[in-house]
């Protein structure tokens, strides 16, 4: 009995921003996809623009299918409904859903390839002919 009640308050679990989530694809459509949250009575929308940058949707798309398990981010919630817009941008949306690890460069845009490029080559180039 005690079973079933944590059950049941788990399944009406009221969710937060951040709070990372299981679910399954239902649908995808209407440029989103329509997720089941796995164990939960909510549901909840991935926006296209909430999969990847812009230029990369489309093969991030052909990636997912109905009836695929992924792992998602809240980023917004409906409280009338606990409806929940989710992002799998910063998500490992196939494996654990753990957050990616960025590299603090990207942050710096091209400066970092720009300061260790010329030493990076010289490395190579030493490295090869010292084979010879």
């Amino acid at each position: 009995m005690e079973e079933q009640l944590l059950l049941m308050n788990e399944m009406d679990r009221q969710f937060r921003i951040g709070d990372e989530v299981e679910g399954e694809i239902l649908s995808i459509k209407d440029e989103q996809l329509q997720i089941s949250l796995v164990g939960y009575k909510s549901d909840g929308v991935i926006p296209f623009k909430e999969l990847t940058s812009e230029d990369r949707i489309n093969s991030t798309l052909e990636n997912l299918k109905v009836g695929d398990k992924i792992y998602a981010e809240v980023v917004d919630v409906d409280d009338n409904d606990n409806h929940l817009k989710l992002s799998i941008k910063d998500i490992d949306y196939k494996k654990d859903g753990q957050r990616l690890k960025r590299m603090a460069e990207t942050k710096s845009g091209f400066k970092p390839l720009k300061d260790n490029l010329d030493m990076w080559i010289n490395e190579k180039i030493k490295e090869i002919t010292d084979k010879m």
